[in-house]
């Protein structure tokens, strides 16, 4: 059976083969092209300053700006004026990278399951995973609202309870460390 081709295909380079997953491979298999797209996700950071700011990884400037720009050619973001201020951009999910949490919360709950990973860390992709497909959709329409419609985070939403989850677990977590 063929698998239907979308007439909206995004704009990279043919890969080293047309395997469907060599080719996802190659788009994001980078160390850095997940991780950016993870931080756009699950934060209100938008801005390149933020991103620099909040990655617990560690970035470097260089290399953000690079996957950054990668990710705007490639059709997983877009980069736009900031309304509020004529020398900052904003960055913002396309409909293809917000097709990615599936993806992406099924990578998080694999790492939580097999690897060594914090659980404040590790939550949002657990709640996600747990919450199946029906969880993974409402998040995935409030992604739209946020960076297709660029309509304000709701504060009862499913990103408040996965940060809420992220924050509650890593002020215990601190906590246990300081007593």
């Amino acid at each position: 059976m063929t698998q239907p081709v979308s007439p909206a295909l995004l704009p990279v380079e043919p890969g080293k083969s047309g395997c469907p997953i060599n080719m996802t491979m190659e788009l994001l298999g980078d160390r850095w092209s997940l991780i950016v797209l993870r931080d756009i996700m699950f934060s209100a950071n938008t801005h390149f300053r933020e991103l620099l700011g909040a990655s617990m990884e560690g970035i470097a400037s260089n290399m953000l700006a690079a996957r950054l720009t990668k990710l705007v050619d490639a059709g997983l973001l877009s980069r736009d004026d900031d309304p509020s201020h004529r020398q900052k951009v904003e960055y913002h999910l396309t409909e293809a990278a917000i097709q990615l949490v599936p993806l992406i919360t099924e990578l998080g709950a694999w790492g939580a399951r097999w690897l060594p990973t914090s659980p404040e860390l590790a939550i949002r992709a657990q709640l996600l995973a747990d919450g199946g497909p029906e969880l993974g959709e409402r998040f995935m329409a409030e992604l739209r609202e946020i960076h297709l419609h660029r309509h304000p985070a709701p504060a009862d939403g499913v990103l408040a309870e996965l940060t809420a989850a992220y924050t509650e677990i890593a002020r215990a977590e601190k906590e246990s460390r300081q007593s």
